[in-house]
């Protein structure tokens, strides 16, 4: 059996996504204690819980102790990773980019082709926007062998949730992936995306304003501007990502919430980029924790370089190391990961 003690590192829910996925791929039970210790309100939240419960549908598993608020679970994955369709609502505005990129390194190891669709949150804080997933993690991920495409069908925000995105993936094995040298910009695109907010001009006001900081540094972005009626609630977000002559892709982005104008997010989101790319790094800031399992999982050595250390890129090297047995070296702000070439044995 698998045993983490969720207090380690970030303490957080980054422990739960990663260590319920890890536990499907080996087919080893996981028991997992002191849940989120260090997060303001501890123990599962519905979107954690039901990434777990993702997880043992597509594997035919069991669980013990999976509610919101639990602070310990037993997880005892099936033999199986089924491909074919899944369905799952998260309840709340959680997050469903953070519940897709649990089942993601699933899907490689699956016994067929597996797509999902998930309603949530789409675009909130402290997690990675559906454009960012769309347009920056899935293109270095199908580089890297995971060939998987998502949809946004309908736009999601904080507090009332009701966004839907669709993936759909196909199983493949992974190679290694080695980003070294950052090279130039070559062009910046982006999404400027608003709900309900046309007569406000808000998705123009982000766009034009963005343009306006790039421009400054003289960086031209191609910005498209949507507007949505579907979502159940106002909302706005604004996404964009860098590539470079050397195949680097570096996203940044921020959703809209009340006392949020729209000028305010398109200077965040323009100076996060910014400054990213000032860093020299090879990935930004989600990137640089979001791959590692990728990379762990991988035949072959891989290499970036990140803007900083976070607790996030910590907690999943630590448990690539602990879990898969993967050989990290981290010097400054460039990780090396000897990846383990894992296939999953026929049971």
């Amino acid at each position: 059996m698998l045993r983490i003690d969720g207090a380690q590192r970030s303490g957080s829910g980054t422990i739960v996504r990663t260590a319920v996925t890890l536990a499907t791929l080996l087919g080893e039970e996981l028991h997992l204690w002191n849940i989120r210790a260090k997060r303001d309100k501890p123990g599962l939240r519905p979107q954690h819980l039901q990434a777990i419960k993702a997880c043992q549908e597509i594997c035919q598993g069991e669980v013990e102790g999976a509610r919101v608020g639990s602070r310990e679970v037993i997880y005892r994955p099936g033999r199986e990773i089924r491909g074919g369709h899944y369905e799952w609502d998260i309840g709340t505005a959680g997050s469903t980019t953070m519940l897709t990129l649990t089942i993601l390194p699933l899907t490689c190891f699956a016994s067929g082709r597996l797509s999902f669709r998930v309603t949530g949150g789409l675009f909130q804080d402290f997690a990675p926007s559906a454009f960012h997933t769309q347009y920056v993690l899935l293109p270095l991920l199908r580089r890297m062998g995971l060939r998987a495409k998502l949809e946004v069908e309908k736009p999601g925000y904080v507090p009332e949730g009701g966004g839907v995105l669709q993936v759909k993936a196909q199983p493949g094995r992974l190679r290694a992936l080695r980003l070294t040298d950052r090279g130039e910009v070559s062009h910046v695109r982006g999404i400027a995306l608003s709900s309900h907010l046309e007569e406000a001009r808000v998705s123009e006001r982000l766009a034009e304003e963005c343009r306006k900081v790039l421009q400054r540094r003289g960086i031209k972005a191609a910005i498209e501007v949507r507007y949505d009626d579907r979502a159940v609630q106002k909302g706005a977000a604004l996404g964009i990502w860098a590539e470079t002559t050397t195949g680097c892709l570096l996203g940044a982005d921020m959703a809209g919430r009340p006392g949020r104008r729209s000028e305010q997010i398109a200077r965040r989101v323009a100076q996060d980029l910014l400054q990213t790319l000032e860093t020299g790094a090879t990935v930004d800031r989600f990137l640089a924790d979001q791959l590692i399992i990728y990379c762990a999982l991988a035949e072959g050595t891989s290499e970036y370089f990140f803007p900083e250390l976070t607790d996030h890129v910590e907690t999943n090297l630590w448990l690539a190391e602990e879990i898969l047995g993967a050989r990290v070296e981290l010097e400054g702000n460039r990780v090396k990961i000897h990846g383990i070439g894992f296939h999953r044995n026929p049971f």
